[in-house]
């Protein structure tokens, strides 16, 4: 969106005030941020999907998907995720006041403690010595990774020019691993659909404690969040855990919005992009900042239906699709796409990563621990310590 910045503002401009083209812009890709961590749910959960046999060792949606409950893990990731935009939205002028009059400066001062206790979250999530040993080792090796990728000394030139290490870091540790190991015989089970909320609002409220703080410190991503969550507010049940973690995950996105008005340091791609559009969205409840919150409300409204109808459509057509070919397109799909962004470098970080993220799988741990990979070198920085 960037690369296309000129012509998309040239439109803009053709259709509106010149000058409201940079936010104009911003506001289409704030809309894509938040609907996006609506809809990215309904592929998780029909994509890379297990044995049945397997399915209590993978993701939660894959557990609800092998019991014909695909569509309540729709329901729950898409119930977390509007009630933390709603939450986000309505707490963001109130959260940006307390930030800009001092207490961003004492939430600064606490970063190294919360990551140290962040981690430590991870660690006694996994409820076990055995288990977590393996975490510990997981989160050091992923750690090692993540700051290999962020120290800038790989190279990272594509087709389409320089790309970031991180998409192929975080593909293959999350992503590739369930596309590769997913069943390839059993046929999704037929699914139904209760047509109700699965798990009620008190979930995503959790989520939205959890998400504030994600939005604010780097390296806590909405899997991290969740593990944090798990030890405060535990929840066991997969379709509420689905809801929490959803909820995180839009909350994180909404209030990366407003640490990018109050610190200028951007917590996503999205904000950061944003920066570079629009400058300064500083100040109280400045315009800029309030017509990204606008059509963060309405992209929450149409992420919510477009959820719903997606998990529907998808639902309907699993049991009929061949889910081994459509995981070995996808898989394609992702190899290209990491070859023409980031070039043969990222194709070895790929690889690396594939391999590392089939540990959890392994040692049958969470696969949490992984998030390491963003934690510990923002942890290093912290102390201090350069990234090589």
């Amino acid at each position: 969106m960037l690369i296309l910045y000129p012509s998309i503002s040239g439109f803009a401009s053709s259709v509106a005030d010149p000058s409201y083209a940079p936010v104009l812009v911003s506001s289409l890709l704030m809309s894509a941020a938040v609907v996006h961590s609506f809809l990215d749910f309904v592929p998780s959960v029909f994509l890379g999907a297990p044995d049945p046999d397997e399915a209590m060792s993978v993701l939660p949606g894959h557990r609800l998907l092998m019991e014909g409950r695909g569509m309540d893990a729709v329901r729950a990731a898409a119930v977390g995720s509007v009630v933390g935009a709603s939450a986000a939205v309505l707490l963001a002028v109130p959260v940006q006041y307390m930030m800009l009059r001092g207490l961003a400066g004492g939430l600064e001062a606490v970063t190294f403690s919360v990551l140290l206790f962040t981690v430590a979250a991870i660690l006694i999530n996994e409820r076990d010595l055995r288990r977590a040993a393996w975490a510990a080792v997981m989160m050091a090796v992923a750690g090692l990774m993540g700051a290999v990728c962020m120290s800038g000394g790989v190279p990272s030139y594509g087709v389409m020019g320089e790309g970031t290490l991180l998409f192929p870091l975080l593909t293959g540790l999350f992503g590739m691993p369930a596309l590769l190991s997913a069943d390839r015989g059993a046929r999704i089970p037929e699914q139904t659909d209760g047509c109700r909320d699965p798990t009620g609002p008190l979930p995503a409220l959790k989520g939205v404690a959890v998400g504030c703080v994600a939005g604010w410190y780097p390296g806590i991503t909405a899997a991290a969040g969740s593990a944090l969550a798990s030890v405060v507010l535990p929840e066991r049940d997969p379709a509420r855990f689905i809801t929490m973690t959803a909820s995180i995950g839009t909350v994180t996105a909404v209030f990366s919005l407003v640490t990018l008005s109050v610190s200028g340091s951007g917590r996503s791609g999205t904000v950061l992009v944003i920066r570079d559009i629009v400058g300064d969205v500083g100040g109280f409840c400045s315009e800029e900042f309030l017509i990204l919150l606008l059509s963060t409300a309405v992209a929450a409204v149409l992420g919510y239906c477009m959820t719903i109808a997606a998990g529907r459509v998808v639902g309907r057509i699993a049991g009929r699709i061949d889910m081994s070919k459509a995981n070995r397109v996808s898989t394609i799909i992702i190899i290209v796409l990491v070859a023409l962004l980031t070039g043969p470098w990222g194709l070895v970080v790929l690889a690396s990563a594939t391999v590392v993220g089939f540990l959890p799988q392994t040692a049958g741990t969470d696969r949490v621990p992984l998030a390491g990979c963003l934690i510990i070198p923002v942890l290093l920085s912290e102390a201090g310590m350069p990234l090589f």
